[in-house]
């Protein structure tokens, strides 16, 4: 177990930081409730897109979440819900996109791994893997060009590293020094296929990306405190005009890699992994530590809790009642040259 006291790096302001730590338990709290229950509902067949669930992964995108400004970009892959959710993107509008309705946040053309809410500086997420490192890369150029004090946070898996879109990125970022942070959660698995069979075994990515020129660190991903200073540091640095930074979280998904099952009889890894990882879980070991060190009250989780049961339990009745959109609809947002 870590020791909140020492983990947060000498606090100067108790009472603020006491609040930081609260805020990251209820992100993640909240991050799993909504994807948990998406989970339990998925066989009902009113979801009839692919979903990629994160249940496990929660406190790299709570950490990251609450240490961007609400001014900063974020892009992502198809794993994208708990990066949108704690970047501050709207949680009805994203389940009304899951059921396909107009009141989504792509006017439910897009699914669950086409995610945008401009209005918090999520600027979407996609299918392709690899396919929004260049568009990051990009907002973070616009931002620089234009003098603006924003960092652009590219969310990618370990997979995603391996797509030469990546390299290219990175080379043009380290190159200009643009303000972007690459943010690698690495759950060791692409679909089905484990880091080992992918990629030399003596290899670590943070130590390759930073060959490419970009300064990095690797860390814990279910350690969320660690997770979160090690992002305002990176982000610190960024913002001074230092370039772009590297961050890689050793994490792991508990569900299929698309779909809301569990998979582990299907051979690609083993049930003994599995509860490996699923020990080291982030939630319950933050929350234990929070309140046995007197951080947090049994009623105050409680409170927590119940707060999130009731905004999911709103988000999806509005996502289900919400109308589906009209046949024209179909001929808006086309675009050709």
């Amino acid at each position: 177990m870590f020791n909140t006291e020492t983990s947060t790096n000498a606090q100067v302001n108790k009472n603020q930081d006491l609040e930081v730590l609260k805020e990251l338990l209820f992100s993640m709290k909240r991050i799993r409730h909504v994807e948990e229950t998406i989970a339990a509902k998925y066989h009902e067949q009113k979801m009839r897109c692919p979903v990629h669930l994160s249940t496990g992964q929660e406190a790299v995108s709570a950490a990251v979440g609450l240490a961007l400004r609400k001014t900063d970009f974020a892009v992502s892959g198809h794993r994208a819900h708990a990066h949108y959710i704690a970047k501050g993107g709207s949680v009805p509008k994203m389940l009304a996109e899951i059921y396909g309705k107009e009141t989504g946040c792509c006017a439910g053309k897009g699914g669950s791994m086409h995610l945008i809410d401009q209005s918090v500086g999520f600027m979407g997420s996609t299918a392709i893997v690899g396919g929004t490192i260049p568009v990051g890369v990009g907002l973070a150029l616009s931002s620089k060009l234009k003098g603006e004090d924003k960092v652009t946070c590219v969310f990618v898996g370990d997979g995603a590293i391996e797509e030469g879109a990546f390299y290219e990125s990175a080379n043009f970022a380290a190159l200009k020094k643009l303000p972007v942070l690459f943010l690698c959660e690495n759950n060791f698995y692409s679909v089905y296929s484990h880091l080992r069979v992918r990629q030399p075994s003596e290899r670590s990515i943070q130590k390759m990306v930073e060959g490419i020129g970009i300064p990095g660190f690797s860390g814990d991903g279910n350690n969320v405190i660690e997770v979160y200073h090690q992002t305002l540091k990176a982000l610190k640095e960024i913002r001074a005009g230092n370039g772009p930074r590297f961050l890689e979280f050793t994490t792991y998904r508990w569900r299929e890699h698309c779909g809301p099952n569990f998979d582990n009889n299907i051979g690609y890894r083993t049930e003994e992994e599995y509860l490996h990882w699923r020990a080291k879980e982030p939630i319950g070991a933050f929350e234990a530590v929070m309140v046995n060190e007197g951080h947090l009250s049994e009623s105050e989780v409680k409170e927590m809790e119940r707060q999130i049961n009731i905004e999911v339990d709103e988000a999806f009745h509005f996502a289900e009642t919400s109308p589906f959109p009209k046949p024209e609809a179909a001929y808006t947002h086309l675009f050709s040259e």
